[in-house]
């Protein structure tokens, strides 16, 4: 599931600008194609060059290019320099697989397979002689043993002699010219991340080579037109480039805007690909999606995995599902890595994912000619849903090893947001629309959750809670704005809860620093103690027996339990950058308890209803038709 700071906008008129005048590039030929490209660096020197390949000996290496000397070797048994057969050998046509590389000098060249267990077995090898020129080695592979799990790898390696290695590339052989593709980022008040993320692309022509379109949706006052990089870039790409404004839709709104368009302009279906704004962009995630996706048995959503951009050595998650009884999301499927050093570990057993998050995925416009659009949810839970709507309609969703993109960290966002309203709501319209949602028992988990958040005194996310819950059993037609008016009142709504503001440590209200003592949490209750634990700490609440003096907590030790010991705690920010102070309210906490306790009464009660009627709005609600009045058609 992504996350991205959207807010609200003063709705204006729809504009499409078309940007540029070069003519889209060339089509490759038929026969060979280039399926994933062997680079021995990153986009950028903050990622460590072991993703890509490991060396030994005196090795010098550029990005498309590794020069070994002497008694030396390279190995791309890494996250991105593994072929992942598994993957292909399972979801594809293709049953063999070429490496080839453009080599001077004189070394041997081997590939190396692994299994669903990380065993392996060298399946070809070549010794290059120096003829003093280039040539273009190949070494082929057969993709039939890699059922459960495996990839395979390349090993360079030199003797007395020194070897040149560039422009090496995976190919297969694929009849006919790929489908049209287009990319699509969405953007909200982020114009230099944008601008960013849009030239890493149009400064690698080989990634955008099969791409006819590249669309940038900005849903912002500070719009990403206005910078200079983005006029560069926008004179590279051309004709290729088209710029759209429209009023803050979010994720939801501005990802959609794309498959709106590509379907709009006709012809052949095509790959679309969504794009964050403030990922940090490995543009060969784009050639890997399209390439996978071109040559699937059937249509299916390609998803790229999630590195994390403060820790970029580690992957989110190699493939996730969602508990929708339980609106829980990001699980990690069993055998999947998840946050996980990939310098350490690779994924080698074949993992199936329930969807996959929108910071960078593939969707086939022919899925959404036969399922619909997104649901206009603004953000959250907007592509999960979709990816278990695919699923029902016979669309598989693969989340592929190997094309990522770096996003910020999940672990480093602050659960106590108002985007919290977003993840609540939509999860139980999601859950309404493809499990039999149990409003009992929902009702009952999050009855529990609600007390948790009064006694640590988090009265903002009480409330965030108890409006969600109020705003699904409005049902499908409070989405008819996409969703602007709930992202403005939420913030608003939240606004009047101090402890959703965030302080500089250093500077919080009525505290000098020294009043504030960092005080740790003790071991987590026993499970089946919890709800004896709540009950005691509520009584204390509820008759202020609790240390008065503040204390500072850390955000690990943030749990229930801990804060709801004392009456005034100074609690860090799961972003590290400030504190949230909470202080006992007692006529607050009564005033959300009745409130939530009535909201959760009618959720027992009108869960049933409210799933018939948003089971009856989907094929309105996910219509061309209801996009186009959203985007003022």
């Amino acid at each position: 599931m992504h996350e991205r700071d959207e807010a609200m906008v003063d709705p204006g008129a729809v504009t499409g600008v078309a940007t540029g005048t070069a003519a889209p590039a060339a089509r490759r030929p038929e026969g060979e194609r280039t399926v994933q490209r062997v680079l021995f660096t990153g986009p950028t020197a903050l990622v460590s060059d072991n993703m890509y390949a490991t060396a030994k000996g005196s090795v010098t290496r550029t990005r498309a290019a590794a020069h070994l000397g002497r008694h030396s070797s390279v190995d791309t048994n890494t996250y991105f320099g593994r072929f992942p057969a598994s993957y292909w050998q399972r979801w594809t046509t293709v049953t063999e697989v070429r490496f080839v590389a453009d080599v001077t000098g004189a070394g041997t060249i081997e590939l190396v397979a692994t299994d669903a267990k990380g065993r392996k077995r060298t399946v070809a090898t070549e010794r290059v002689a120096d003829s003093g020129a280039p040539r273009r080695v190949a070494l082929t592979a057969k993709v039939d043993r890699f059922l459960d799990g495996g990839a395979l790898f390349a090993r360079l390696s030199t003797g007395g002699g020194e070897l040149d290695v560039e422009h090496a590339e995976w190919t297969v052989q694929a009849a006919g010219a790929p489908r049209p593709a287009a990319v699509v980022i969405c953007t909200f008040n982020r114009a230099d991340d944008c601008a960013n993320t849009l030239a890493a692309m149009a400064d690698d022509p080989s990634a955008l080579a099969d791409v006819d379109a590249v669309y940038v949706v900005d849903q912002g006052t500070d719009q990403v037109q206005t910078r200079d990089e983005f006029q560069r870039v926008a004179g590279v790409l051309g004709d290729k480039l088209t710029y759209i404004t429209q009023p803050n839709l979010g994720g939801a709104g501005g990802f959609t805007r794309g498959l709106y368009e590509v379907q709009g302009a006709g012809g052949d279906p095509a790959n679309v690909i969504f794009m964050d704004d403030d990922v940090l962009c490995e543009p060969e995630a784009v050639i890997r999606l399209n390439a996978f996706a071109n040559l699937t048995v059937e249509p299916a959503i390609i998803g790229a995995q999630m590195l994390y951009l403060l820790h970029p050595d580690r992957v989110h998650v190699g493939a996730e599902v969602a508990d929708l009884q339980r609106l829980e999301a990001g699980l990690k499927v069993k055998d999947a890595l998840g946050d996980v050093n990939v310098l350490k570990k690779q994924q080698d057993i074949r993992v199936d994912a329930g969807y996959n998050g929108w910071w960078s995925c593939l969707i086939p416009s022919d899925i959404v000619a036969k399922m619909g659009y997104p649901l206009p949810l603004f953000f959250q839970w907007d592509d999960i849903e979709f990816g278990y709507r695919a699923r029902a309609n016979g669309f598989a969703t693969v989340t592929l090893p190997g094309a990522a993109v770096w996003h910020a960290d999940f672990s480093w966002k602050d659960w106590d947001d108002w985007h919290r309203y977003f993840n609540l709501r939509n999860a139980m319209i999601t859950a309404a629309l493809h499990v039999d949602l149990d409003g009992k028992k929902l009702a009952k988990q999050l009855r529990t959750d609600l007390f948790r958040y009064l006694v640590s005194m988090q009265y903002g996310m009480a409330y965030t809670l108890i409006k969600a819950v109020e705003d699904f059993l409005k049902g499908p037609e409070y989405l008819a704005d996409g969703g602007m008016e709930a992202a403005g009142a939420i913030r608003r709504d939240r606004a009047d809860y101090g402890e959703t503001i965030r302080h500089n440590a250093n500077n919080v209200p009525g505290l000098c620093p020294a009043d504030m003592f960092i005080t740790p949490a003790g071991p987590n209750p026993q499970k089946s103690l919890e709800w004896a634990v709540l009950v005691k700490r509520a009584i204390n609440q509820w008759f202020g027996r609790l240390p008065a003096h503040p204390v500072a907590i850390s955000a690990d030790d943030a749990h229930w339990w801990h804060v709801s010991l004392f009456s005034h705690a100074v609690v860090t920010d799961r972003s590290q950058e400030g504190v949230r102070v909470r202080k006992r309210d007692k006529r607050r906490a009564v005033a959300l308890l009745q409130r939530g306790l009535k909201a959760l009464r009618a959720l027992r009660e009108q869960a049933p209803a409210v799933q018939d009627r948003y089971r009856a709005a989907m094929p309105q609600l996910t219509s061309r038709e209801n996009w186009a009045r959203l985007y003022g058609k």
